[in-house]
């Protein structure tokens, strides 16, 4: 299985939180710079012939917010530039206050099936503690339009005068709406963020309440029939995320655009963060690359162990062995001794217990510390 991310930088108003590469001030470079991701499709274009790829995900930023035939134009450009599986997931990141019917329509034309869509807070005064440009209304509008779609709807745990009672309208609210998929993740606070002077004023939920903010969202989800299948992922049976799922099964995946990473062929790389650097190297006609390493087989190990521990499926023992010619119990013996109680055999794989999976940052320290060979 092989990914294709395409990163998309621009956006309407940076977010209180947001760390991500993304310029609310240069969507007129938003032409330009798609024209240098096209670009930079083709030249990839040869040495990725053979593969196929199952998956295609627009983030950003904020796709949805530049012209929609650049999404159309993207999905063209891969087309003839890769090959993709006949039932391959695209997906496209929305912020729900930047689509309109015809925006719809244009990425359906692209061949989009699957939407990502940030709603955050269903509570209003909380989306402007963020700097959202949307409301809850302009959500309900949103998933209207997307009314017999797949579409996934983003959760946030952590924030300012947030309650249990909060995070239950926001769950209902995107349940009633159809969303196929949850994403529930506690708010990560960035150095340099506007949200940070909040965080360094106390005004934030500390970690034990945002771990009960996690457990009542996890427990409603259950009930509304979403299970957990990552840390942070909850889903109706058969809408799972691909795209991710390919991430934490270690997989392949080659990305495009300013700040993109890769992972191909055992060697890991990323563009530059930088958008002059990005366009000037395109159009100069080399790679925009600025890192890249070969990951050694003792990293690839712990790679392997760690992401397969964040989803409910674990580590195929049988899998491993295969991978590395080698047991788990060899090559983490110690870290294995250490976690005895926070991991559970079900049959082939190795999983956290559901009681532990919130801090699998504790379970997975060992393995990460195990002294490689």
């Amino acid at each position: 299985m092989a990914g294709i991310y395409v990163h998309i930088p621009f956006c309407r108003h940076k977010c209180s939180y947001c760390d991500f590469v993304s310029f609310p001030d240069k969507v007129d470079y938003a032409e330009a710079y798609m024209a240098c991701v096209y670009r930079e499709m083709k030249k990839r274009s040869e040495e990725l012939k053979n593969y196929t790829f199952d998956t295609v995900y627009f983030g950003g930023g904020t796709p949805s917010y530049i012209p929609p035939k650049l999404i159309l134009g993207a999905m063209n450009q891969i087309r003839q530039c890769f090959k993709l599986a006949k039932d391959a997931e695209i997906t496209l990141e929305l912020n729900p206050g930047t689509v309109g019917e015809s925006k719809i329509e244009t990425y359906k034309k692209a061949g989009v099936n699957r939407f990502s869509i940030g709603l955050q807070t269903a509570i209003d005064s909380q989306l402007a503690d963020l700097n959202r440009i949307h409301n809850a209304r302009d959500y309900v509008y949103a998933t209207k339009l997307l009314k017999g779609e797949n579409f996934s709807t983003d959760v946030m745990l952590g924030l300012k005068n947030q309650t249990l009672d909060d995070i239950k309208k926001t769950i209902e609210l995107a349940h009633a709406c159809g969303s196929k998929h949850i994403s529930m993740y506690a708010l990560t606070v960035e150095d340099g963020t506007p949200i940070y002077t909040d965080y360094l004023n106390g005004e934030l939920p500390d970690s034990d309440e945002v771990a009960q903010m996690y457990e009542y969202g996890c427990t409603l989800l259950k009930e509304k029939g979403y299970e957990r299948y990552e840390i942070s992922n909850f889903a109706v049976p058969g809408y799972e995320s691909k795209h991710n799922l390919n991430y934490w099964k270690r997989g392949e995946y080659i990305g495009f655009g300013i700040s993109a990473s890769s992972f191909m062929q055992g060697k890991r790389f990323t563009n530059t963060f930088d958008l002059d650097e990005y366009m000037k190297c395109v159009i100069s006609g080399f790679y925009p690359a600025v890192t890249s390493e070969e990951v050694s087989e003792e990293d690839a190990k712990f790679e392997f162990i760690m992401l397969a521990l964040r989803t409910k499926y674990g580590v195929s023992m049988n899998e491993y062995k295969e991978k590395f010619g080698s047991t788990l119990g060899d090559d983490f013996p110690n870290a294995l001794k250490k976690t005895v109680k926070y991991l559970e055999l079900d049959g082939d794989r190795l999983k956290i217990k559901d009681e532990y999976l919130y801090v699998q940052n504790s379970v997975l320290m060992p393995f990460m510390e195990e002294e490689r060979k």
